[in-house]
């Protein structure tokens, strides 16, 4: 029997998927902090040498968060916790941080973090596209022609959308014929954060100079190209609509590490996020997209709920060294995820994918020939596989993983959670599924 996990909607790339946490945290999340481990409020301060834990826990609950999202497919968890918006404010504040030092070894040295892994993730995708018979010279979705071989290059640096496509193989095969366009999703995330990256320079240097228009101009523009005032076709359009809807969140993170939002007075800071992200969920009433309240299908909510949520997360921000009371039983899971941020938020589509034909050989077992068995694995179907994806990811943090270190310039490591064994200190630092953008 072959469950055949469908995705609960998928839309051109570019548009959907879910985006999720910073490629290239730095520095490692098992680097040792500073000796001054009490908590301290980080009002009208700048940013602390070291990571704050506060900002890495924010990261992992969006990676899963992500996870979460990607496979149940709840709308309604857009509107909890808006993932990408937290993780690009937190790329940006880290990007801010970066800029005290020359702005080319800064973007070099983030780009070559980000590409490893991606070539890697690369390499499989397009081993098990081409086995399954995809000729990208004759595929129509694309065009057909020599000319997307040059498309090609996005799975070696991802400045555009990467080819890939809609259907392969079959709906009744060992992977349902959309897990191509489910498994490519995520890409879109790498080319927003490359170009955030290579245009923070300039962008950090017009909010030194004009801090607020250059703030609130990104959801100007999200009003303009996401609401449909002004359509920008292609890829292109993405891109733009990109860099829109999650670029006040990444100046964002330039206010915070600026210490600009700690000197606006908490009531105002947070009585004006209320107004802005009541008026993205009242925007959102009046232009539902198809899966109902997904701010993913509707870019100004988006921007405007995002935006507000994050001036509140931020503007409520202390300065954890150490995970403090109950939080610090997750501390190893914590410094985990944040140093594999990267190859959790590229495989895990395909993870999830991967525990369908895993969980289908229950079937075959001697005791769910019984109707009664049957009916139940099917209720609990997305239980077990939400329960067998995590062991997956595991396993892939030890597969490849350790490219992240290579890229790094690090030693390479199996299992970074902050423990001796990976050369780290304790955790003390600082610093339905589908297809859909989060």
């Amino acid at each position: 029997m072959t469950h055949g996990y469908q995705p609960a909607g998928t839309t051109p790339y570019g548009i959907p998927q879910q985006r999720t946490t910073e490629p290239a945290p730095e520095p490692p999340a098992d680097a040792p902090a500073p000796k001054n481990q009490g908590e301290q409020e980080n009002r009208g301060k700048q940013a602390k040498p070291g990571r704050d834990r506060y900002l890495d826990l924010l990261r992992s609950i969006a990676l899963v968060r992500v996870v979460v999202y990607h496979l149940f497919g709840w709308a309604w968890l857009t509107v909890l916790f808006p993932s990408m918006g937290v993780m690009f404010a937190l790329a940006g504040s880290l990007m801010a941080r970066s800029l005290n030092r020359p702005a080319w070894g800064v973007i070099r040295g983030r780009i070559r973090r980000l590409l490893p892994p991606l070539w890697a993730f690369s390499a499989v995708a397009l081993a098990l596209m081409f086995a399954g018979g995809w000729d990208p010279t004759k595929d129509p979705d694309h065009g057909g022609g020599t000319w997307v071989l040059v498309d090609l290059i996005n799975y070696i640096i991802p400045v555009g959308a990467p080819p890939f496509p809609w259907h392969i193989g079959s709906k009744s095969g060992l992977l349902e014929d959309t897990w191509a366009v489910q498994a490519a999703g995520p890409l879109w995330y790498l080319r927003a954060y490359l170009w955030f990256v290579v245009a923070s320079p300039l962008l950090l240097w017009a909010f030194r100079r004009a801090p607020w228009p250059t703030l609130l101009a990104p959801l100007g523009l999200t009003a303009v190209v996401g609401t449909g005032v002004v359509s920008i076709p292609g890829e292109t359009g993405n891109a733009v609509s990109d860099f829109a809807v999650y670029g006040s969140c990444w100046v964002l993170g330039f206010a915070h590490h600026e210490g600009i939002l700690a000197k606006i007075p908490r009531y105002v800071a947070v009585s004006c996020s209320v107004l802005v992200m009541a008026f993205g969920l009242w925007w959102a009433s009046g232009h539902l997209g198809p899966d109902g309240w997904d701010l993913n299908d509707i870019p100004l909510a988006q921007a405007t709920w995002s935006f507000g949520f994050v001036v509140i997360l931020l503007q409520y921000s202390p300065s954890w060294q150490e995970l403090p009371g109950r939080l610090a039983k997750w501390d190893k899971l914590v410094t985990l995820s944040n140093n594999r941020a990267v190859t959790i938020y590229l495989w895990h589509n395909f993870l999830i994918m991967a525990t369908v034909p895993i969980l289908d050989r229950l079937y075959d077992l001697p005791f769910m020939e019984s109707e009664r068995a049957t009916a139940a694995l099917d209720s609990t179907y997305m239980i077990w596989m939400f329960f067998l994806v995590w062991p997956l990811i595991g396993l892939m943090i030890v597969a490849v993983g350790w490219i992240e270190d290579l890229a790094a310039k690090r030693s390479p490591r199996l299992w970074p959670n902050g423990t001796k064994g990976t050369k780290g200190t304790r955790g003390r630092s600082s610093g339905g599924h589908r297809a859909k953008r989060g």
